[in-house]
């Protein structure tokens, strides 16, 4: 987690001999000493479970980066963050007598026991990992019945607009709310985009052409559900073919003294050809 602007260094009175441990307690003696109230960490003793929240989600995206990385080393060390983060709230909780890191473990190990009954319990094992999924949205949803929820109700905010709009759907879903296939989706997608256009002709608001594109992202994000992509995934990798791409631009301008600033578009759309057809070869050797 990134230090602010002026924070202490790591290691503060009765801390000094700290050494790395794979033992948990360690770590959770270490957020103790970041949270002391007389000798702690200034930056640390500040932080609360909102102004932590941003961070939390930060290093859930740094894991996953990880593991698109494929580097084992990078995934343990962001994986360590992600840890640290679940250490910072219980402590926090801890201090305002609500629950401390223990009763985080034993809430989550009860949960996968509950929702495990074909490993922890005597019933049949699902026969694939299909089933399992179908089983275990069976077991969320009696859950839910037992709270009087609403479908929708457990479904975080705070996730990522693309998949909070996927999980969303997927709810609704099982219940029979849905599109029967793609290709329906893709005339629902058509139909969208036609409003997203007429809206803009017609000079309607900025507020009204926002929602009018937010119903397209949502039908978009449903097109990835029934075509099994996981958008956010297939959006990071279009995110990094087009920074590959206009690199190419970039280099390629270079080359001939220019920046982008100073280039027509057409002379960059060409050297954009050239980035796609050397991608192509690649991938094809």
């Amino acid at each position: 987690m990134p230090l602010a602007s002026g924070s202490p260094p790591a290691f503060y009175p009765g801390m000094e001999n700290v050494t790395p441990s794979k033992d948990i307690s360690a770590l959770l003696a270490i957020m103790r000493a970041l949270r002391a109230p007389a000798s702690g960490c200034p930056w640390d003793k500040e932080q609360t479970f909102e102004t932590i929240a941003p961070y939390t989600i930060e290093e859930a995206y740094e894991v996953a980066a990880a593991i698109e990385e494929k580097d084992p080393e990078h995934l343990r060390e962001e994986l360590g963050d992600l840890l640290f983060q679940a250490v910072f709230h219980a402590r926090i909780a801890e201090e305002r007598g609500l629950f401390d890191f223990g009763g985080v473990v034993e809430a989550v190990t009860a949960k996968m026991i509950a929702r495990h009954p074909h490993v922890f319990g005597d019933i049949a094992k699902p026969v694939d990992a299909a089933s399992q999924t179908i089983a275990w949205e069976a077991l969320k949803g009696r859950e839910r019945a037992k709270k009087q929820m609403s479908l929708l109700d457990d479904v975080p905010i705070a996730l990522p607009a693309l998949t909070r709009a996927v999980k969303l759907q997927k709810r609704a879903g099982s219940v029979g709310f849905d599109w029967e296939n793609a290709e329906k989706v893709v005339d629902k997608i058509a139909e969208e985009a036609g409003e997203v256009v007429a809206a803009q002709k017609a000079g309607e608001p900025q507020e009204r052409i926002e929602e009018e594109v937010g119903d397209l992202l949502f039908v978009l994000a449903n097109l990835a559900r029934h075509l099994k992509v996981d958008p956010e995934k297939a959006l990071r990798a279009a995110n990094a073919k087009f920074v590959r791409r206009f690199r190419v631009i970039e280099s390629g301008l270079a080359a001939q003294g220019k920046h982008a600033k100073d280039a027509t578009l057409d002379e960059m759309e060409a050297l954009w050809q050239v980035a796609k057809e050397d991608e192509k070869k690649q991938s094809t050797e």
